[in-house]
């Protein structure tokens, strides 16, 4: 499975007055799309998108755990020391799912605040893995996709992002003891997994094997940019 993440456009900020003269900070606005070509060339059919906005609000969002980065990240995981907001609606409408998410108070909840606060538009960028699928629809997000978030927040949504989406998007992930691990990661721990090891001698040539076939995916994914 390929990580794959859509950019919707602008969201709307609302800035409230809370009792102890303080300010809360929310955004609302579509956040994902169904039964559509998006600006990326792919369609979500309505099932399956339904199917994992379902799940991530029984898993996530009624558990106050659905939580979103500011900017794009490179993983599915979510890294905590950059989250930026709480997701804590989403619904269907339509063929739209509308979501509201709260502005927390962390290092970069304070700079999307401070965004706010200054007429800065953002919009958000899903996140997930899978595959893609050829039809005559065109490129069709396959049944084993898996909502990791719904909204990372992106400073220009407008902005073309196909080569760097395109980076993102190269590495492939796999499903290892129930967490999403990169697929170079998995190749390794196989290799390590089907060795017969007798002695420390041979456990050292497994190591061995497995750190050069490490350097080899590593030397090989190199990008040089002039």
């Amino acid at each position: 499975m390929r990580l794959i993440s859509e950019v919707t456009e602008y969201v709307k900020p609302i800035v409230e007055s809370v009792e102890n003269g303080g300010k809360s900070y929310v955004i609302e606005g579509v956040f994902l799309q169904a039964e559509i070509q998006n600006r990326n060339g792919r369609l979500y059919p309505f099932e399956i998108l339904e199917r994992e906005v379902n799940r991530y609000n029984a898993e996530f969002v009624s558990q106050n755990r659905a939580l979103g980065e500011l900017g794009h990240p490179d993983s599915p995981s979510i890294n905590l020391d950059r989250v930026s907001h709480m997701i804590t609606s989403l619904e269907a409408h339509g063929t739209d799912f509308v979501g509201r998410a709260k502005i927390m108070d962390t290092p970069y909840g304070k700079i999307v605040k401070s965004f706010i606060d200054e007429g800065v538009k953002f919009g958000v960028s899903s996140r997930g893995v899978g595959s893609i699928e050829s039809s005559v629809r065109g490129e069709v997000v396959a049944k084993d996709f898996y909502l990791a978030t719904a909204a990372d927040i992106v400073a220009d949504p407008s902005a073309p992002d196909a080569f760097v989406r395109g980076l993102r998007e190269s590495k492939e992930w796999v499903w290892n003891n129930g967490v999403l691990a990169p697929a170079q990661i998995e190749a390794l721990d196989e290799i390590a997994r089907n060795a017969v090891v007798r002695n420390p001698t041979e456990a050292k040539r497994v190591d061995d094997r497995v750190f050069e076939q490490f350097m080899r995916e590593l030397t090989g994914s190199i990008i040089i940019t002039r």
